[in-house]
């Protein structure tokens, strides 16, 4: 396997979590960041094959038959778009 090196700065309170947790696995801080890395580089590869699996062939107008179902109903508190973002809803005239 080849190994290549990269200098990496973090924040201390980070960095000594990181060093507690190495020393209580019994590994290295450089083996437990390169584990660290090698996991979340697996898991987002992981989601990423998921989630193209599902969307297959959708494409993001293929949506709107889902959204035009939706009830038409005042969002929960705290759901609201902030006003700068909210847009005048266009009709739906049939």
């Amino acid at each position: 396997m080849s190994k290549g090196t990269y200098p990496l700065k973090l924040p201390m309170s980070v960095k000594n979590a990181a060093t507690q947790l190495a020393k209580a696995d019994g590994v290295s801080l450089n083996q437990f960041i390169a584990a660290a890395v090698a996991e979340k580089v697996g898991t987002l590869r992981t989601a990423e094959t998921f989630l193209a699996e599902r969307a297959g062939a959708a494409r993001p107008r293929d949506l709107l038959h889902y959204l035009r179902k939706a009830p038409k109903v005042a969002p929960v508190a705290g759901d609201e778009l902030p006003i700068q973002d909210r847009r005048p809803r266009r009709s739906s005239a049939k």
